[in-house]
């Protein structure tokens, strides 16, 4: 660990063997993980939590206060889970006093100038491609990929497994498991099956997906007769009340579609 070219803050709760390359910049509140490496001119700010095995870039910059101007220097963190990359000039805001934190989970990639904002939930194995952008408050759910140059408006919801386009701008909640186009504002492209095939997900539990997103999207409903009639007519699975629970607990409501209906 040790760098004579680094600025370790000797508070610094820090792993023996963490590698830390010259030139970056790490502030007294911080505890790194054992075996993470943070790379030269990154910069670990006061509240950092960074778990184990993880590899910052150079430029990074973690726990910076946020960009937020009711912010009055309160004592929040930003949390890193374990085995994540941030890549090169990417930014991870700490939280404010709405949420104290701001959380991106474990075997995430934040590639190149992504930006993660204040008080946001990045879920496990996320990917924001190159300058992805989450305003605040957003939650991110597992295995989410943002495509790049995707935006997202504050307390935006995207939901499990689903892949946002590249220059996607996000302005209504993403539901679990789907697909968006690039249009604004931002519209369901179907179901993110070949995504969902490569996390194991069998046909038959895919093609019951499409059923259900099928009603939602295809069939000329509003989203509470589509709920309704999914409820009375759907079998009850996990993947089922999973969508339903995204959708009913909705507070800006979901992603349209720009497809015409077709008859059930």
């Amino acid at each position: 660990m040790n760098q004579p070219l680094a600025h370790i803050h000797p508070d610094a709760k820090i792993a023996e063997d963490v590698k830390i390359e010259p030139f970056a910049w790490i502030g007294a509140d911080v505890e790194i993980g054992s075996g993470t490496w943070v790379g030269p001119n990154a910069a670990i700010m006061d509240g950092a939590r960074i778990g184990r095995d993880c590899k910052i870039f150079p430029g990074a910059v973690i726990s910076a206060i946020p960009q937020d101007l009711k912010y009055d220097n309160e004592t929040t963190y930003c949390i890193i889970g374990d085995r994540t990359t941030v890549r090169e000039s990417a930014t991870v805001n700490k939280g404010t006093l709405a949420n104290g934190q701001t959380v991106v989970g474990s075997d995430c990639l934040l590639m190149a100038f992504t930006h993660v904002a204040h008080d946001c939930v990045v879920g496990n194995h996320v990917i924001m491609a190159n300058a992805a952008t989450l305003a605040g408050h957003i939650t991110v759910g597992d295995w989410a990929i943002i495509g790049g140059l995707a935006a997202a408006s504050q307390f935006c919801r995207i939901g499990a497994h689903v892949m946002i386009s590249g220059g996607a701008l996000i302005n209504k909640d993403i539901p679990p498991f789907v697909k968006t186009g690039t249009k604004y504002p931002v519209t369901y492209a179907g179901v993110n099956s070949i995504g969902l095939m490569r996390r194991g997900f069998s046909k038959n539990r895919i093609k019951d997906i499409q059923d259900i997103y099928r009603v939602i999207y295809s069939v000329g409903m509003n989203v509470t007769q589509a709920v309704l009639y999914i409820k009375e007519n759907i079998p009850v699975t996990a993947d089922r009340e999973a969508i339903l629970e995204f959708i009913e607990s909705s507070k800006i409501g979901i992603m349209k579609n720009s497809n015409l209906s077709e008859e059930i």
